[in-house]
C-alpha cells in the first residue's frame, strides 16, 4: 500500500467486532492497519474490503511490541468467547496484560489516543443490576473464566495508570454481550449457537434453567459507539458501558429465535457452567450523555440480518456435504 497518510491501526482487527470496525474507518476516510495473529480472526471477515487501497493487513502477536507510526490505536486483540479464550488461558492473559502494555507503550511513544476493547465480564457474577461503571465488580480470581475477567481488569489499571504516569490519551469501554453478522459459527456464544442450531434444525443448548438474562448489542451499533468514544476530546474519568439495555432471559431469545428461523426446535438442558453470570444489563447513561449514543437496531431486526448472514453461510457448507455424499455413492456404485 502506498500510504499518503498515517494510518490508524486496529489490533484484532480480523475478529468479528473488529472486521466491522476496519470497514467503518474505511468508509469515512480514514487509512487503517489491521494487526491480527489470526488465532481466532479470519482473513475471509477481511475479503469485501482486503484490497482496498486505504487498508493493510499485518499478521503480529501483540504479546510483541510493534514499532511503527500510527494515528490513533483501537485495541481490541484478544479471543472473546468462552470457547475461544479458555483454549489457552496463559496466552489470553498476555494477550490482555503484556499486549495491552505493548499497545501503550506504542501510543506513547506516538503521542496517540488509544481505544481498550474492555468488557462487561469484568462485573463478574454481578450483584448489582443493572451494572453502572462504578460497581467493581463480583469477580472469581482463580476460576475457568478468569484468565479473560481479570485479563481485561488489570488492562483496565494499565491504561488509567498509563493517563495518570505519562499522560497518554486513553479510553475504556466495556463491551456487553454483541452479536452480528461473521460472527463464527462454533464460538460457543449464545446468538450464534441457537440460530445455527435453528437453521441445521438441531435443538437449541440452554444452559441451567434458562432464567439468566443477557443483553443484546447488534454490532453497527458498538461500532458507533466505538468511533464517537475515540473522536469524542472530552476526558472519561470512568470506564463507558457499551451494550443494548434490552434484557432477554435464555428461554425468550430461543423462543425468538425460533420464530425468526421457522419451524420447531426442541430444546436441550446442560448444566450450568462455572462463574456463569446470572443477570447482565449495562446502564448506558454514559454513553448517552458524553458520547450522544444509543442503540438503534433492535433485538429483533439485528436477529433477523444475523439469521441471513448464517442462512447463506450455511448454503456452501450444506452444498459441500451434498456433494461428498453423491462422490462416495458413485464411487460405491
Amino acid at each position: 500500500m502506498t500510504r499518503t497518510t498515517t494510518p490508524v491501526l486496529v489490533t484484532g482487527g480480523a475478529g468479528f467486532i473488529g472486521s466491522h470496525l476496519c470497514e467503518a474507518l474505511i468508509a469515512r476516510g480514514d487509512y487503517v492497519l489491521c494487526v491480527d495473529n489470526l488465532m481466532t480472526g479470519s482473513l475471509d471477515n477481511l475479503s469485501d474490503f482486503m484490497r482496498h487501497p486505504r487498508f493493510e493487513f499485518r499478521r503480529h502477536d501483540i504479546t510483541e511490541p510493534l514499532e511503527l507510526k500510527v494515528s490513533a490505536i483501537y485495541n481490541l486483540a484478544c479471543p472473546a468467547s468462552p470457547v475461544d479464550y479458555q483454549r489457552d488461558p496463559v496466552h489470553t492473559l498476555r494477550t490482555c496484560v503484556q499486549g495491552a502494555l505493548n499497545m501503550l507503550e506504542l501510543a506513547r511513544s506516538c503521542d496517540v489516543p488509544i481505544l481498550q476493547a474492555s468488557t462487561s465480564e469484568v462485573y463478574g457474577d454481578p450483584l448489582q443490576h443493572p451494572q453502572v461503571e462504578n460497581y467493581w465488580g463480583n469477580v472469581n480470581p482463580i476460576g475457568s473464566r478468569s484468565c479473560y475477567d481479570e485479563g481485561k481488569r488489570c488492562a483496565e489499571t494499565l491504561f488509567y495508570d498509563y493517563f495518570r504516569m505519562h499522560g497518554v490519551d486513553t479510553r475504556v469501554i466495556r463491551i456487553f454481550n454483541t452479536y452480528g453478522p461473521r460472527m463464527q459459527a462454533s464460538d460457543g456464544r449464545v446468538v450464534s449457537n441457537f440460530i445455527v442450531s435453528a437453521l441445521k434444525g438441531m435443538p437449541l443448548t440452554i444452559y441451567g434453567d434458562g432464567q439468566q438474562t443477557r443483553s443484546f448489542c447488534y454490532v453497527d451499533d458498538l461500532v458507533r459507539l466505538i468511533i464517537a468514544c475515540m473522536d469524542n476530546k472530552t476526558r472519561h474519568e470512568t470506564p463507558i458501558n457499551a451494550g443494548n439495555p434490552e434484557e432477554y432471559t435464555m428461554l425468550e431469545l430461543a423462543e425468538l429465535v425460533c420464530e425468526l428461523v421457522g419451524g420447531a426446535s426442541a430444546l436441550t438442558h446442560l448444566a450450568l457452567p462455572e462463574d456463569d453470570p446470572k443477570r447482565r444489563k449495562p446502564d448506558i447513561e454514559q454513553a448517552r450523555t458524553v458520547l450522544d449514543w444509543k442503540p438503534e437496531v433492535s433485538v429483533r431486526e439485528g436477529l433477523t440480518r444475523t439469521r441471513d448472514y448464517f442462512r447463506a453461510a450455511l448454503i456452501p457448507e450444506r452444498a459441500r456435504k451434498e456433494s461428498s455424499l453423491e462422490t462416495r455413492e458413485a464411487a460405491h456404485a
